[in-house]
């Protein structure tokens, strides 16, 4: 079935009336619907991986949160994304949350998407708020973390750490990661 062609910004409401469409990945972008594909197999088991990480070392009252929407910016043009992890707290709503609720925010980049992640979300992310942004490169040589963290008001984001190996952070909580744990393959 064909979607009938939005002309215009979108707002919070015509995208939730949208019809559900599991088959791809949707968010707003400045009020401008943007599809992706789905990810990749290698990029899901990556996420469920860090997910499981997280989740185990997070304090009560926390959660982690795979592909949960985040309201960057509500008003026109509206700016709504579904990062592939978030951290944010346990009584929050259910359905999506604002960036002020959110402490941490991960994305996984995937072929084509290494700009955006990297400088377009980066600073969305940064300006709507969100203290702490890692971006994870699952390629060769080495998988990587790179680890943002809130700069002074209006400075947007400085990088802190590009991991490899095992990240250690205290921000937002002490967290270690096993970075080759993200790309091992299960029963090899």
């Amino acid at each position: 079935m064909a979607m009938p062609l939005h002309r215009g910004l979108m707002t919070l409401e015509e995208f939730d009336a949208l019809p559900e469409d599991n088959s791809a990945h949707y968010e707003l972008q400045e009020g401008v619907l943007v599809m992706s594909p789905r990810a990749a197999r290698r990029h899901q088991q990556a996420l469920v991986e860090l997910a499981l990480q997280v989740r185990e070392q997070i304090p009560d009252g926390w959660d982690c949160v795979i592909d949960f929407e985040v309201i960057l910016r509500s008003e026109s043009p509206v700016i709504l994304r579904a990062p592939d992890l978030v951290v944010v707290p346990s009584d929050g709503p259910q359905n999506r949350v604002t960036a002020e609720e959110v402490r941490l925010a991960v994305e996984i980049i995937s072929p084509g998407t290494r700009n955006v992640d990297m400088h377009l979300k980066s600073f969305e992310y940064a300006d709507a708020g969100i203290p702490n942004y890692w971006v994870i490169d699952l390629d060769p040589p080495l998988p990587t973390i790179t680890v943002f963290g809130l700069g002074a008001p209006g400075d947007g984001y400085r990088e802190s750490q590009n991991a490899t190996g095992e990240l250690v952070v205290t921000e937002p909580f002490p967290l270690r990661i096993d970075i080759d744990a993200l790309v091992a393959r299960r029963g090899a």
